[in-house]
């Protein structure tokens, strides 16, 4: 009776322990973490036991959330929605797990079956120590739960995080980067990376494990596409970021990026491997500023080689990680190598140039990226085909989605800018334009503008209403009804886009305006008392758009 009131009294003390440690409250959860945790381990010594219920609680987090897809089979059926609740505690385990680890750690060495002389967990890990130790004679479970409970689960748990979690991807891959650390390179070189290469499909050297959980090892590599999918947009991440970015690595990681971006996609027929969710990872990678010289020097190998899927590949890629560098890095290594494949004679090269141009363009707004970017659109724009014109566009409506103004915004601000944003809708719906630019860009473009009612004027809601209903219900006439009569020209210079008052607010002292002449894909070009709105649009209205925005951002660095 005894012995049962002390397990219910240790069960009671860990579930309030947990409690508490996931707690809202960032101070209770501070405190628990520093102080009631390794008094609740001390106390209870039941430090598996803990472990094991919070790998438990960190994947049940994670699985009570709704799939982000319904399709059943799909890769995104396996990932999760997660709540603001589970996202925070998932955050808080994960940071109790890496308050563990010192105590994983002296375990390991109090427990170890063979003979050491030191206290020292990277002197005692050594390549002859794994040697040993995969001969499989002895046992060693508290060394064995790091590669065969922790990293599984975890494994487990990065293929139900969405890619827009990259704060708990970064969590993972931090305590990744400690138990290399703590463990040493010879732990990290012979039993993490081959856990983490066979996670991804990839060939590993299982040597230095004992044949008796090589199975289990195996047991996680991909069996079918969409598993192998799902590990290269879920795994990859912490393979590049936690393994192989760890300290006296960047030579092992660049031999691996090479292989991904440079030796697969050289070939004729490259290998059915992710590329999007290999670029997304790559992109994960450049959130931590020490991998960026690698990146580029890669990058730069792409852009320059002959092969057109490594050039393609390149932009998508810098459109990619556009976010995460400065504006000294975008002049000096993002531009020139766009400005490069901007110039390829190949067409879809060229045109996948321009979405990443357009990312150059939402995230920096000085004169030397300015002038750079509109001398490459005015190539873009003179080239004269259908194609080369709607990709601009296309960057141009994504500007609008990313430059909404928030709820806080002074209204007449935002008034002036929705009116420049309608105005811009209006002019575009009399395009012909893509069935999946329509479903992809302008529907979502328009969706935005009406959630600002207090700053959408009512005539423009209900032409936008009209454009709405027409477009998502299968009409595509390349004049709709709003803007009968009304001609649209597309321009033929980006001095119209992105001159005084223009998209990027700059000014053009070489450029008359007035003088330029628009050229419509059906017509010969007209006459300047036949200019469109969209030509006057792009004359204007974007420009005042863009420098209430600059406007915003200024002020509020200001504060």
């Amino acid at each position: 009776m005894e012995k049962i009131t002390d397990l219910r009294l240790g069960y009671n003390v860990e579930e309030l322990m947990f409690q508490l440690v996931c707690d809202p409250s960032g101070v209770v959860v501070e405190t628990s973490l520093k102080e009631l945790v390794p008094v609740v381990i001390k106390w209870g010594n039941k430090l598996d036991h803990v472990l094991k219920v919070l790998l438990s609680h960190i994947l049940s987090s994670a699985q009570r959330c709704p799939p982000l897809s319904g399709v059943e089979g799909s890769a995104e059926s396996h990932l999760r929605v997660l709540g603001e609740r589970e996202r925070w505690n998932i955050d808080i385990l994960l940071r109790m797990l890496v308050e563990l680890l010192p105590w994983v750690d002296q375990k390991v060495i109090e427990t170890c079956p063979f003979s050491h002389t030191t206290e020292t967990t990277q002197a005692m890990l050594s390549t002859s120590l794994l040697e040993m130790y995969a001969r499989g004679q002895v046992e060693w479970d508290a060394f064995e739960w790091m590669h065969v409970e922790c990293f599984p689960n975890l494994i487990e748990l990065a293929c139900m995080l969405p890619q827009k979690e990259d704060n708990l991807r970064s969590r993972i891959s931090k305590f990744l980067l400690s138990v290399s650390e703590r463990f040493g390179d010879s732990y990290m070189t012979c039993i993490m990376l081959p856990v983490f290469l066979t996670a991804v499909g990839d060939n590993a050297d299982l040597t230095y494990f004992p044949s008796s959980i090589r199975s289990r090892i195996k047991g996680l590599r991909p069996r079918s596409a969409i598993v192998d999918r799902l590990s290269t947009m879920c795994v990859l991440p912490l393979l590049l970021a936690g393994v192989m970015g760890a300290r006296g690595k960047q030579e092992l990681l660049a031999e691996y990026l090479r292989k991904l971006l440079l030796e697969e996609n050289h070939m004729e027929n490259p290998p059915t491997k992710h590329t999007p969710e290999i670029i997304n990872a790559i992109r994960f990678i450049c959130i931590y500023e020490e991998n960026h010289g690698l990146i580029f020097t890669i990058l730069w190998e792409m852009v320059v080689s002959t092969n057109l899927n490594l050039k393609i590949n390149a932009a998508k890629l810098l459109k990619a990680i556009v976010p995460y560098i400065d504006a000294k890095v975008a002049s000096t290594h993002v531009l020139p190598a766009l400005i490069t494949l901007g110039s390829d004679q190949n067409l879809n090269v060229k045109y996948a140039s321009i979405d990443a141009f357009g990312a150059v363009a939402q995230h920096f707004k000085n004169d030397t990226i300015v002038d750079k970017i509109r001398v490459q659109m005015d190539a873009f724009l003179e080239d004269g085909s259908h194609e080369a014109t709607i990709a601009v566009i296309r960057a141009l409506v994504i500007f609008q989605l990313t430059s909404m103004p928030n709820a806080t915004s002074d209204l007449m601000r935002r008034r002036e800018r929705v009116n420049a944003f309608c105005e811009a809708i209006r002019a575009l719906d009399a395009t012909d334009f893509p069935a999946n630019s329509v479903r992809d860009y302008l529907l979502p473009a328009i969706q935005n503008l009406l959630k600002d009612v207090d700053a959408l004027d009512p005539a423009h809601k209900e032409a936008l209403e009209i454009i709405m209903k027409e477009r998502s219900g299968g009409t595509f006439d390349s004049i709709s009804k709003v803007m009968a009569g009304a001609h649209l020209a597309l321009p033929t210079s980006v001095s119209n886009i992105f001159g005084e008052g223009g998209l990027l607010g700059k000014k053009d002292s070489t450029t008359d305006p007035s003088s330029e002449a628009a050229s419509s894909p059906n017509t010969g070009a007209p006459s300047p008392a036949e200019d469109t709105r969209f030509r006057r649009i792009m004359l204007g209205n974007f420009g005042d758009m863009l420098r209430g925005k600059g406007k915003a951002q200024e002020d509020g660095q200001k504060q």
